[in-house]
């Protein structure tokens, strides 16, 4: 992977990051709030199925 691939890939997330807040600022602070009242263990779950969904994502495109 070159330097121009990661940052095509950087910017490509900042583009959907931010989608939500541009599209629906009333519903991402929604979701934001629902997501301040998870549990540790809850945050880490979805976090560990968002890592486990991109690795698989990206073992699929290469």
């Amino acid at each position: 992977m070159d330097s121009n691939t990661f940052w095509a890939a950087l910017a490509l997330l900042l583009v959907l990051e931010g989608l939500l807040p541009f599209l629906s600022p009333g519903g991402w602070r929604r979701t934001f709030q629902r997501l301040l009242e998870l549990r540790d263990g809850q945050l880490r779950f979805f976090g560990l199925c968002s890592i486990l969904l991109g690795l698989g994502l990206l073992w699929a495109v290469s």
